[in-house]
Protein backbone atom coordinates (compact mmCIF):
# COMPACT_ATOMS: atom_id res chain seq x y z
CA UNK A 1 0.00 0.00 0.00
CA UNK A 2 1.46 3.33 -1.06
CA UNK A 3 0.34 6.70 0.21
CA UNK A 4 0.60 9.84 -1.87
CA UNK A 5 1.38 13.31 -0.55
CA UNK A 6 -0.23 15.09 -3.44
CA UNK A 7 -3.56 15.76 -1.67
CA UNK A 8 -4.08 19.00 0.27
CA UNK A 9 -3.12 18.69 3.92
CA UNK A 10 -3.36 21.09 6.84
CA UNK A 11 0.22 21.81 7.79
CA UNK A 12 1.02 24.03 10.77
CA UNK A 13 4.03 25.60 12.41
CA UNK A 14 6.04 23.42 14.74
CA UNK A 15 5.85 24.92 18.22
CA UNK A 16 8.65 25.14 20.76
CA UNK A 17 6.50 22.93 23.00
CA UNK A 18 7.38 19.90 20.86
CA UNK A 19 11.13 20.40 21.31
CA UNK A 20 11.15 20.83 25.10
CA UNK A 21 12.62 18.05 27.19
CA UNK A 22 11.03 17.01 30.48
CA UNK A 23 13.59 19.04 32.38
CA UNK A 24 12.89 22.13 30.28
CA UNK A 25 9.17 21.55 30.60
CA UNK A 26 9.44 21.54 34.39
CA UNK A 27 11.76 24.55 34.27
CA UNK A 28 9.09 26.56 32.43
CA UNK A 29 6.63 26.04 35.28
CA UNK A 30 9.30 26.74 37.89
CA UNK A 31 10.06 30.09 36.25
CA UNK A 32 6.33 30.85 36.04
CA UNK A 33 5.69 30.18 39.74
CA UNK A 34 8.94 31.88 40.78
CA UNK A 35 8.01 35.11 38.99
CA UNK A 36 4.49 34.88 40.39
CA UNK A 37 5.83 34.34 43.92
CA UNK A 38 8.14 37.36 43.62
CA UNK A 39 5.21 39.55 42.60
CA UNK A 40 3.18 38.38 45.60
CA UNK A 41 6.09 39.12 47.95
CA UNK A 42 6.37 42.61 46.51
CA UNK A 43 2.65 43.06 47.05
CA UNK A 44 2.79 41.80 50.63
CA UNK A 45 5.47 44.37 51.45
CA UNK A 46 3.64 47.05 49.49
CA UNK A 47 1.44 49.85 50.84
CA UNK A 48 -2.16 49.46 51.99
CA UNK A 49 -4.73 50.08 49.32
CA UNK A 50 -6.78 52.62 51.27
CA UNK A 51 -6.47 55.29 53.91
CA UNK A 52 -9.23 56.00 56.44
CA UNK A 53 -10.15 58.98 58.60
CA UNK A 54 -12.78 58.54 61.29
CA UNK A 55 -15.00 60.96 63.20
CA UNK A 56 -17.02 59.76 66.17
CA UNK A 57 -20.03 61.88 67.21
CA UNK A 58 -22.91 61.61 69.64
CA UNK A 59 -26.40 61.17 68.19
CA UNK A 60 -27.74 64.59 67.28
CA UNK A 61 -31.29 65.46 68.38
CA UNK A 62 -32.25 66.52 64.87
CA UNK A 63 -30.38 63.54 63.32
CA UNK A 64 -28.34 65.95 61.20
CA UNK A 65 -24.56 65.82 60.80
CA UNK A 66 -22.12 68.08 58.94
CA UNK A 67 -18.99 66.18 58.00
CA UNK A 68 -15.94 67.81 56.34
CA UNK A 69 -13.61 65.46 54.47
CA UNK A 70 -9.82 65.45 54.88
CA UNK A 71 -7.60 67.07 52.28
CA UNK A 72 -7.56 65.08 49.04
CA UNK A 73 -5.57 65.01 45.80
CA UNK A 74 -5.79 63.24 42.45
CA UNK A 75 -4.00 60.15 43.71
CA UNK A 76 -6.79 59.53 46.22
CA UNK A 77 -8.96 58.85 43.14
CA UNK A 78 -12.25 58.18 44.98
CA UNK A 79 -13.91 59.00 48.29
CA UNK A 80 -16.23 56.77 50.30
CA UNK A 81 -18.29 57.89 53.29
CA UNK A 82 -19.55 55.13 55.62
CA UNK A 83 -21.19 55.11 59.03
CA UNK A 84 -20.96 52.58 61.87
CA UNK A 85 -23.64 52.83 64.53
CA UNK A 86 -22.77 51.83 68.09
CA UNK A 87 -25.98 50.72 69.76
CA UNK A 88 -26.89 48.42 72.61
CA UNK A 89 -27.97 44.96 71.49
CA UNK A 90 -29.14 42.18 73.76
CA UNK A 91 -27.43 38.78 73.74
CA UNK A 92 -30.13 37.06 71.66
CA UNK A 93 -31.41 40.11 69.85
CA UNK A 94 -30.63 41.05 66.27
CA UNK A 95 -31.50 44.48 64.89
CA UNK A 96 -32.49 44.73 61.25
CA UNK A 97 -34.14 48.04 60.43
CA UNK A 98 -34.51 50.42 57.51
CA UNK A 99 -32.93 53.87 57.79
CA UNK A 100 -33.85 56.88 55.72
CA UNK A 101 -30.66 58.61 54.58
CA UNK A 102 -30.46 62.08 53.04
CA UNK A 103 -27.13 63.46 51.79
CA UNK A 104 -26.09 66.82 50.35
CA UNK A 105 -22.56 67.16 48.97
CA UNK A 106 -20.65 70.42 48.81
CA UNK A 107 -17.07 71.09 47.73
CA UNK A 108 -14.46 73.62 48.78
CA UNK A 109 -12.37 75.31 46.15
CA UNK A 110 -8.82 76.52 46.63
CA UNK A 111 -10.05 79.96 47.62
CA UNK A 112 -12.07 78.37 50.48
CA UNK A 113 -15.37 79.21 48.79
CA UNK A 114 -18.03 76.50 48.98
CA UNK A 115 -19.96 75.30 45.96
CA UNK A 116 -22.92 72.98 45.96
CA UNK A 117 -22.26 70.07 43.63
CA UNK A 118 -25.80 68.75 43.53
CA UNK A 119 -28.95 70.82 43.42
CA UNK A 120 -31.18 68.70 45.66
CA UNK A 121 -30.49 66.27 48.53
CA UNK A 122 -30.54 62.62 47.59
CA UNK A 123 -32.66 60.28 49.65
CA UNK A 124 -32.17 56.53 49.88
CA UNK A 125 -33.05 53.73 52.26
CA UNK A 126 -30.27 51.81 53.95
CA UNK A 127 -30.52 48.72 56.13
CA UNK A 128 -29.10 48.73 59.64
CA UNK A 129 -28.04 45.24 60.74
CA UNK A 130 -26.65 44.75 64.25
CA UNK A 131 -25.90 41.74 66.43
CA UNK A 132 -24.28 41.25 69.83
CA UNK A 133 -21.26 39.37 68.49
CA UNK A 134 -20.46 41.34 65.32
CA UNK A 135 -21.87 44.76 66.21
CA UNK A 136 -23.42 46.89 63.47
CA UNK A 137 -22.41 46.55 59.86
CA UNK A 138 -21.03 49.64 58.08
CA UNK A 139 -23.54 51.66 56.05
CA UNK A 140 -22.38 53.15 52.78
CA UNK A 141 -23.64 56.74 52.61
CA UNK A 142 -21.87 58.26 49.60
CA UNK A 143 -19.22 57.58 46.99
CA UNK A 144 -17.52 60.29 44.92
CA UNK A 145 -15.95 58.50 41.96
CA UNK A 146 -13.97 61.40 40.45
CA UNK A 147 -12.28 63.86 42.80
CA UNK A 148 -12.36 67.34 41.31
CA UNK A 149 -11.82 69.28 44.55
CA UNK A 150 -9.44 69.09 47.50
CA UNK A 151 -12.15 69.23 50.19
CA UNK A 152 -15.71 67.94 50.37
CA UNK A 153 -18.41 68.57 52.93
CA UNK A 154 -21.32 66.19 53.51
CA UNK A 155 -24.61 67.15 55.12
CA UNK A 156 -26.13 63.85 56.31
CA UNK A 157 -29.56 63.22 57.83
CA UNK A 158 -30.20 59.79 59.43
CA UNK A 159 -33.80 58.95 60.29
CA UNK A 160 -35.06 55.79 61.93
CA UNK A 161 -32.60 55.19 64.79
CA UNK A 162 -35.17 54.11 67.38
CA UNK A 163 -32.77 52.01 69.47
CA UNK A 164 -30.54 53.59 72.07
CA UNK A 165 -27.46 54.70 70.18
CA UNK A 166 -24.22 55.37 72.03
CA UNK A 167 -22.36 56.98 69.15
CA UNK A 168 -22.00 57.07 65.38
CA UNK A 169 -18.58 56.78 63.75
CA UNK A 170 -18.22 58.22 60.25
CA UNK A 171 -15.35 56.96 58.09
CA UNK A 172 -13.83 58.75 55.12
CA UNK A 173 -11.96 56.24 52.99
CA UNK A 174 -10.00 56.79 49.80
CA UNK A 175 -7.22 55.18 47.83
CA UNK A 176 -3.77 55.44 49.32
CA UNK A 177 -1.69 57.81 47.12
CA UNK A 178 1.33 55.54 47.61
CA UNK A 179 -0.67 52.60 46.25
CA UNK A 180 -1.85 54.69 43.30
CA UNK A 181 1.78 55.46 42.42
CA UNK A 182 2.70 51.79 42.72
CA UNK A 183 -0.23 50.79 40.49
CA UNK A 184 0.86 53.26 37.81
CA UNK A 185 4.44 51.96 37.81
CA UNK A 186 3.57 48.27 37.75
CA UNK A 187 0.97 48.73 35.06
CA UNK A 188 3.60 50.56 33.03
CA UNK A 189 6.14 47.74 33.62
CA UNK A 190 3.63 45.10 32.52
CA UNK A 191 2.70 47.25 29.53
CA UNK A 192 6.32 47.48 28.36
CA UNK A 193 6.92 43.75 28.91
CA UNK A 194 3.74 42.89 27.02
CA UNK A 195 4.75 45.12 24.12
CA UNK A 196 8.16 43.42 23.93
CA UNK A 197 6.65 39.92 24.12
CA UNK A 198 4.04 40.79 21.48
CA UNK A 199 6.70 42.08 19.07
CA UNK A 200 8.93 39.06 19.63
CA UNK A 201 6.05 36.63 19.12
CA UNK A 202 4.91 38.39 15.93
CA UNK A 203 8.53 38.49 14.69
CA UNK A 204 8.93 34.73 15.24
CA UNK A 205 5.87 34.01 13.06
CA UNK A 206 6.70 36.43 10.26
CA UNK A 207 8.08 33.68 7.96
CA UNK A 208 4.94 31.56 8.11
CA UNK A 209 1.57 31.99 6.50
CA UNK A 210 -1.37 32.57 8.83
CA UNK A 211 -2.96 29.43 7.40
CA UNK A 212 -0.07 27.41 8.85
CA UNK A 213 -0.41 28.78 12.39
CA UNK A 214 -1.82 26.48 15.05
CA UNK A 215 -5.00 27.51 16.85
CA UNK A 216 -2.97 28.50 19.93
CA UNK A 217 -0.71 30.76 17.85
CA UNK A 218 -3.69 32.40 16.16
CA UNK A 219 -5.35 33.13 19.47
CA UNK A 220 -2.16 34.45 21.03
CA UNK A 221 -1.92 36.94 18.17
CA UNK A 222 -5.28 38.25 19.46
CA UNK A 223 -4.76 37.90 23.21
CA UNK A 224 -1.41 39.67 23.36
CA UNK A 225 -2.73 42.94 21.85
CA UNK A 226 -5.74 42.68 24.17
CA UNK A 227 -3.32 42.25 27.07
CA UNK A 228 -1.81 45.60 26.07
CA UNK A 229 -5.27 47.10 26.48
CA UNK A 230 -5.76 45.24 29.76
CA UNK A 231 -2.62 46.91 31.11
CA UNK A 232 -4.19 50.13 29.79
CA UNK A 233 -1.68 52.53 28.20
CA UNK A 234 -4.00 55.49 28.99
CA UNK A 235 -4.41 54.61 32.69
CA UNK A 236 -2.47 57.73 33.89
CA UNK A 237 -5.26 59.86 32.41
CA UNK A 238 -7.35 58.82 35.41
CA UNK A 239 -5.15 61.12 37.50
CA UNK A 240 -4.56 63.83 34.91
CA UNK A 241 -8.06 64.72 33.72
CA UNK A 242 -11.32 65.39 35.55
CA UNK A 243 -13.38 62.99 33.51
CA UNK A 244 -15.16 59.68 33.88
CA UNK A 245 -14.09 58.51 30.40
CA UNK A 246 -10.71 56.97 31.45
CA UNK A 247 -12.50 54.94 34.15
CA UNK A 248 -15.06 53.65 31.66
CA UNK A 249 -12.36 52.77 29.15
CA UNK A 250 -10.35 50.90 31.81
CA UNK A 251 -13.41 48.82 32.75
CA UNK A 252 -14.12 48.01 29.11
CA UNK A 253 -10.50 47.00 28.43
CA UNK A 254 -10.32 44.69 31.44
CA UNK A 255 -13.69 43.05 30.82
CA UNK A 256 -12.91 42.55 27.12
CA UNK A 257 -9.59 40.86 27.79
CA UNK A 258 -11.04 38.52 30.41
CA UNK A 259 -13.89 37.59 28.07
CA UNK A 260 -11.46 36.92 25.22
CA UNK A 261 -9.46 34.65 27.53
CA UNK A 262 -12.60 32.66 28.37
CA UNK A 263 -13.42 32.40 24.67
CA UNK A 264 -9.88 31.22 23.92
CA UNK A 265 -10.19 28.27 26.31
CA UNK A 266 -13.40 27.10 24.64
CA UNK A 267 -12.06 27.48 21.10
CA UNK A 268 -8.69 25.88 21.92
CA UNK A 269 -10.11 22.71 23.47
CA UNK A 270 -12.76 22.38 20.79
CA UNK A 271 -10.45 23.33 17.93
CA UNK A 272 -7.81 20.73 18.80
CA UNK A 273 -10.25 17.87 18.42
CA UNK A 274 -12.62 19.38 15.83
CA UNK A 275 -11.63 17.29 12.85
CA UNK A 276 -13.48 15.03 10.51
CA UNK A 277 -12.28 11.77 9.04
CA UNK A 278 -11.43 11.23 5.41
CA UNK A 279 -10.58 7.73 4.30
CA UNK A 280 -7.76 7.19 1.85
CA UNK A 281 -6.85 3.52 1.45
CA UNK A 282 -7.57 2.63 5.09
CA UNK A 283 -5.60 5.64 6.40
CA UNK A 284 -7.54 8.26 8.37
CA UNK A 285 -6.58 11.86 7.70
CA UNK A 286 -7.71 14.80 9.76
CA UNK A 287 -8.73 18.15 8.44
CA UNK A 288 -10.05 21.11 10.45
CA UNK A 289 -13.71 22.01 10.04
CA UNK A 290 -14.60 25.21 11.92
CA UNK A 291 -17.77 26.65 10.53
CA UNK A 292 -19.08 29.82 12.16
CA UNK A 293 -22.52 28.63 13.27
CA UNK A 294 -21.39 25.29 14.64
CA UNK A 295 -18.01 26.20 16.06
CA UNK A 296 -18.01 29.88 17.06
CA UNK A 297 -21.62 30.94 17.57
CA UNK A 298 -22.38 28.96 20.79
CA UNK A 299 -19.12 30.10 22.37
CA UNK A 300 -19.52 33.74 21.35
CA UNK A 301 -23.12 33.71 22.59
CA UNK A 302 -22.21 32.45 26.09
CA UNK A 303 -19.10 34.58 26.53
CA UNK A 304 -20.71 37.59 24.85
CA UNK A 305 -23.61 37.53 27.29
CA UNK A 306 -21.16 37.46 30.22
CA UNK A 307 -19.22 40.35 28.63
CA UNK A 308 -22.34 42.48 28.24
CA UNK A 309 -23.44 41.85 31.82
CA UNK A 310 -19.94 42.58 33.13
CA UNK A 311 -19.75 45.86 31.20
CA UNK A 312 -23.23 46.82 32.38
CA UNK A 313 -22.55 46.20 36.07
CA UNK A 314 -19.17 47.95 36.12
CA UNK A 315 -20.12 51.00 34.05
CA UNK A 316 -23.69 51.53 35.24
CA UNK A 317 -22.69 52.35 38.80
CA UNK A 318 -20.02 54.79 37.65
CA UNK A 319 -22.48 56.47 35.32
CA UNK A 320 -25.15 56.81 38.02
CA UNK A 321 -22.56 57.87 40.58
CA UNK A 322 -21.71 60.91 38.45
CA UNK A 323 -25.19 62.29 39.09
CA UNK A 324 -25.96 60.71 42.45
CA UNK A 325 -23.02 60.01 44.80
CA UNK A 326 -25.33 58.17 47.20
CA UNK A 327 -26.44 55.63 44.57
CA UNK A 328 -25.51 52.01 45.16
CA UNK A 329 -26.55 49.66 42.37
CA UNK A 330 -26.40 46.67 44.72
CA UNK A 331 -29.22 48.13 46.81
CA UNK A 332 -30.96 50.91 44.88
CA UNK A 333 -31.24 49.03 41.59
CA UNK A 334 -33.76 46.22 41.45
CA UNK A 335 -32.07 44.90 38.31
CA UNK A 336 -28.85 44.03 40.11
CA UNK A 337 -30.10 40.70 41.46
CA UNK A 338 -31.49 39.83 38.03
CA UNK A 339 -28.16 40.65 36.36
CA UNK A 340 -26.23 38.61 38.91
CA UNK A 341 -28.61 35.68 38.42
CA UNK A 342 -28.28 35.79 34.63
CA UNK A 343 -24.51 36.14 34.93
CA UNK A 344 -24.27 33.05 37.15
CA UNK A 345 -26.52 31.11 34.76
CA UNK A 346 -24.27 31.85 31.79
CA UNK A 347 -21.22 31.25 33.98
CA UNK A 348 -22.57 27.82 34.89
CA UNK A 349 -23.23 27.04 31.22
CA UNK A 350 -19.70 28.11 30.40
CA UNK A 351 -18.17 25.83 33.04
CA UNK A 352 -20.25 22.85 31.91
CA UNK A 353 -19.36 23.48 28.26
CA UNK A 354 -15.66 23.87 29.05
CA UNK A 355 -15.64 20.74 31.21
CA UNK A 356 -17.35 18.81 28.41
CA UNK A 357 -14.79 19.97 25.84
CA UNK A 358 -11.85 19.14 28.14
CA UNK A 359 -13.12 15.63 28.85
CA UNK A 360 -13.85 14.97 25.17
CA UNK A 361 -10.44 16.27 24.12
CA UNK A 362 -8.54 14.06 26.58
CA UNK A 363 -10.72 11.06 25.79
CA UNK A 364 -10.29 11.25 22.02
CA UNK A 365 -6.70 12.51 21.76
CA UNK A 366 -4.91 10.99 24.75
CA UNK A 367 -3.24 8.33 22.57
CA UNK A 368 -1.79 10.90 20.15
CA UNK A 369 1.57 12.08 21.51
CA UNK A 370 1.67 15.63 20.14
CA UNK A 371 -1.97 16.37 20.90
CA UNK A 372 -1.71 14.90 24.38
CA UNK A 373 1.29 17.13 25.11
CA UNK A 374 -0.61 20.21 23.97
CA UNK A 375 -3.62 19.29 26.09
CA UNK A 376 -1.54 18.62 29.19
CA UNK A 377 0.34 21.91 29.00
CA UNK A 378 -2.78 23.96 28.24
CA UNK A 379 -4.76 22.31 31.04
CA UNK A 380 -2.07 22.60 33.73
CA UNK A 381 -1.48 26.28 32.97
CA UNK A 382 -5.21 27.00 32.78
CA UNK A 383 -5.82 25.30 36.14
CA UNK A 384 -3.12 27.48 37.71
CA UNK A 385 -4.90 30.60 36.49
CA UNK A 386 -8.36 29.38 37.51
CA UNK A 387 -7.33 28.23 40.99
CA UNK A 388 -5.41 31.42 41.82
CA UNK A 389 -8.18 33.63 40.41
CA UNK A 390 -10.78 31.74 42.45
CA UNK A 391 -8.75 32.17 45.64
CA UNK A 392 -8.34 35.90 44.96
CA UNK A 393 -12.07 36.27 44.27
CA UNK A 394 -12.99 34.48 47.50
CA UNK A 395 -10.58 36.62 49.48
CA UNK A 396 -11.88 39.75 47.78
CA UNK A 397 -15.63 39.20 48.07
CA UNK A 398 -16.01 36.47 50.67
CA UNK A 399 -19.56 35.28 51.18
CA UNK A 400 -21.11 38.75 51.18
CA UNK A 401 -20.83 39.69 47.52
CA UNK A 402 -24.33 41.21 47.40
CA UNK A 403 -24.37 42.82 50.85
CA UNK A 404 -24.33 46.60 50.99
CA UNK A 405 -21.30 47.68 52.96
CA UNK A 406 -17.96 49.30 52.39
CA UNK A 407 -16.02 46.03 52.32
CA UNK A 408 -17.85 44.63 49.32
CA UNK A 409 -17.90 48.05 47.64
CA UNK A 410 -14.20 48.83 47.81
CA UNK A 411 -13.21 45.20 47.27
CA UNK A 412 -14.78 45.48 43.83
CA UNK A 413 -11.30 46.74 43.02
CA UNK A 414 -8.73 45.27 45.44
CA UNK A 415 -8.30 44.87 49.18
CA UNK A 416 -4.52 45.18 49.29
CA UNK A 417 -1.42 45.44 47.14
CA UNK A 418 -0.86 41.68 47.20
CA UNK A 419 -4.23 41.04 45.51
CA UNK A 420 -3.52 43.64 42.84
CA UNK A 421 -0.07 42.31 41.97
CA UNK A 422 -1.18 38.67 42.24
CA UNK A 423 -4.00 39.10 39.74
CA UNK A 424 -2.15 41.34 37.30
CA UNK A 425 1.07 39.34 37.34
CA UNK A 426 -0.87 36.07 37.02
CA UNK A 427 -2.56 37.04 33.77
CA UNK A 428 0.53 38.70 32.31
CA UNK A 429 2.82 35.79 33.19
CA UNK A 430 0.25 33.35 31.81
CA UNK A 431 0.34 35.04 28.40
CA UNK A 432 4.14 35.39 28.48
CA UNK A 433 4.55 31.67 29.19
CA UNK A 434 2.22 30.69 26.39
CA UNK A 435 3.99 33.05 24.00
CA UNK A 436 7.30 31.35 24.77
CA UNK A 437 6.01 27.78 24.54
CA UNK A 438 3.81 28.30 21.46
CA UNK A 439 6.38 30.29 19.50
CA UNK A 440 7.99 28.45 16.56
CA UNK A 441 11.00 26.27 17.31
CA UNK A 442 14.40 26.98 15.79
CA UNK A 443 13.91 24.41 13.02
CA UNK A 444 10.21 25.13 12.54
CA UNK A 445 10.67 26.53 9.04
CA UNK A 446 12.27 23.29 7.87
CA UNK A 447 10.27 20.81 9.92
CA UNK A 448 6.87 22.42 10.17
CA UNK A 449 5.18 20.36 7.48
CA UNK A 450 3.08 17.54 8.99
CA UNK A 451 4.67 18.07 12.46
CA UNK A 452 1.73 19.70 14.19
CA UNK A 453 -0.66 16.89 13.33
CA UNK A 454 0.22 13.60 15.02
CA UNK A 455 -1.85 11.72 12.48
CA UNK A 456 0.51 12.97 9.80
CA UNK A 457 3.44 11.99 12.02
CA UNK A 458 2.09 8.46 12.25
CA UNK A 459 1.40 8.64 8.53
CA UNK A 460 5.07 9.39 7.90
CA UNK A 461 6.02 6.45 10.10
CA UNK A 462 3.82 4.15 8.04
CA UNK A 463 5.38 5.56 4.88
CA UNK A 464 8.84 4.74 6.21
CA UNK A 465 7.78 1.22 6.98
CA UNK A 466 6.02 0.76 3.68
CA UNK A 467 8.80 2.47 1.79
CA UNK A 468 11.60 0.37 3.26
CA UNK A 469 11.44 -1.90 0.24
CA UNK A 470 11.81 1.07 -2.12
CA UNK A 471 14.79 2.34 -0.13
CA UNK A 472 16.44 -1.06 -0.33
CA UNK A 473 15.89 -1.16 -4.09
CA UNK A 474 17.38 2.35 -4.35
CA UNK A 475 20.48 1.29 -2.42
CA UNK A 476 20.86 -1.80 -4.67
CA UNK A 477 20.49 0.32 -7.79
CA UNK A 478 23.06 2.83 -6.53
CA UNK A 479 25.53 0.06 -5.74
CA UNK A 480 25.11 -1.55 -9.15
CA UNK A 481 25.64 1.83 -10.82
CA UNK A 482 28.94 2.32 -8.97
CA UNK A 483 30.13 -1.17 -10.03
CA UNK A 484 29.26 -0.38 -13.66
CA UNK A 485 31.24 2.88 -13.50
CA UNK A 486 34.28 1.10 -12.10
CA UNK A 487 34.11 -1.57 -14.81
CA UNK A 488 33.96 1.08 -17.51
CA UNK A 489 37.04 2.73 -16.06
Amino acid sequence: MKIKKSFNMDSSVQMRLYTLTKRQFVLVFICFFAAFGVSILIGVTGPSIDVAYSTSVKPAPNETYDLPSPSLNKFNRSLWLTAVVDTKVNQREKIQRKLDVSVIVRAKKTDTSVTRLYDVPYNHSRELICSKSDGCQPILLAHVGVLEYAHYQFHVVLSGLEYKTNSITFYFRSYNPVFSNMEIWFRFIFLVLTFVVTCMFAHSLRKFSIRDWSIEQKWLSILLPLLLLYNNPIFPLVFLVNSWIPLFVDNIFQTTFLSALLLFWLCAYHGIRQFFFLSFDCVHLWQSDRKWMRFYFPKVFIVGAMWIIGITMTCWQQYRGLYDPTFNYKVDSGNFVALITVFFVFGGLYLLYLLFLVIRAFTELKSLPYMNLRLQFMTILMLCVVVVSTVITILRFGVSIIKENFVSELSTYYKNSAEFLAFYSLLNLYLYTMAFVYSPSKNAYKDSYFKDNPTFAMLNESEDELGSEDEENARTSLTSTRYQDSDNE
